[in-house]
């Protein structure tokens, strides 16, 4: 097991820019246009949302831990960057992926146990595929993976700075649940796992509701609307501006790259104008010295700028993050539900 992420296969074979990501879909996607035209889907990120609340399903009902079902939406993304999904049916790779995810994270389920939950929870998509099936599906996805099964995950990189930044509990708590979300993104195939982890850091500091707006929460739910909706653009005005600040210092102490505080400020432009267009103009009101957040905020970003961490790269998560919050808003179940169903039945993919 590589036990450095930098010496392992996630980074050297499963780390992609987002051109190489886009083209090798573009490629599964050109090997057979016509059913692709026959069999439209949702956009990807709403396929992402639903794969993994179905994981999520099935995981709950099995007891699973929280990391194998991490591993399990990774080993999908890997697996659907090597077949296209109209060739498969997603509720066995489902199935598979968090079978094996089980087994790499020492949480092993029996597959005959795991078979019968799934066929139970999808009964009209999963009737006809037993154990055996799995057992197939399992060397399938191994051998489009090549072998490579370790997944480093942002959890530890959370755990291992709760101390060093003094995290409290409601703000361990988000920045939990955005490395949980971050799954059904493209960020797991994009970016290093610390670099999740310290933007979801980041966001659980400026987007952790303060006591004002724990107040205003009790007074009713559009005025709990109206504050969630101000603290979030505030927020990430908030993160960009600390962004910002650490590429500034970095850029100093380094003696002043050219061109490395012009690009900061230009992405930290791009994360402060999808927050401020969500909150209208409320995000640009200054905050004041003596606000505690606001100081834990500065800290992060004094040290962001003392590190070697990639900003530019967590700017780019913090700008995927805020997209797909706004993404999930349009996401409709039951139409993704069927435009899955669609391709299954009539490809028999569920004998």
């Amino acid at each position: 097991m590589a036990a450095n992420y930098w010496e392992s296969t996630q980074r050297k074979h499963w780390q992609f820019t987002k051109d190489e990501l886009a083209a090798i879909r573009q490629r599964l996607d050109d090997e057979d246009p016509a059913v692709v035209q026959m069999f439209p889907l949702p956009q990807l990120r709403h396929l992402n949302i639903y794969f993994n609340q179905q994981i999520n399903r099935l995981g709950k009902r099995l007891g699973v831990r929280q990391q194998a079902m991490a591993t399990a939406q990774v080993y999908i993304k890997r697996f659907y960057t090597r077949v296209p999904i109209r060739q498969t049916n997603p509720y066995l790779v489902i199935t598979t992926a968090l079978y094996l995810a089980c087994k790499m994270e020492e949480c092993p389920q029996h597959i005959r146990l795991l078979s019968q939950e799934a066929r139970s929870l999808w009964p009209s998509d999963m009737h006809g595929l037993d154990a055996p099936r799995v057992g197939e599906c399992e060397f399938s996805l191994i051998s489009e993976m090549q072998s490579q099964l370790i997944v480093h995950q942002p959890y530890r990189t959370l755990l291992a700075v709760q101390d060093q930044f003094a995290l409290t509990h409601d703000e361990m708590s988000l920045a939990w649940t955005v490395i949980n979300d971050h799954y059904m993104t493209d960020l797991p195939l994009l970016h290093p796992p610390h670099v999740v982890a310290l933007t979801a850091v980041l966001l659980a500091l400026v987007l952790r509701p303060s006591s004002s707006g724990a107040g205003a929460a009790g007074g009713g739910g559009s005025a709990a609307a109206a504050a969630a909706a101000a603290n979030a653009a505030g927020g990430v005005a908030m993160a960009a501006t600390a962004l910002a600040q650490a590429q500034a210092r970095a850029a100093a102490m380094a003696g002043g790259t050219p061109g490395f505080a012009s690009q900061g400020s230009q992405s930290q432009q791009m994360v402060y104008s999808q927050g401020a267009s969500q909150g209208e103009g409320q995000a640009a009101e200054p905050k004041k010295a003596t606000d505690p957040r606001l100081a834990k905020v500065q800290r992060f970003a004094a040290w962001l700028a003392e590190s070697n961490i990639d900003i530019e790269a967590m700017v780019d998560c913090t700008q995927e993050l805020i997209s797909f919050y706004e993404c999930h808003e349009q996401y409709n179940d039951k139409h993704t539900r069927e435009q899955i169903s669609r391709f299954i039945k009539a490809r028999s993919l569920d004998k």
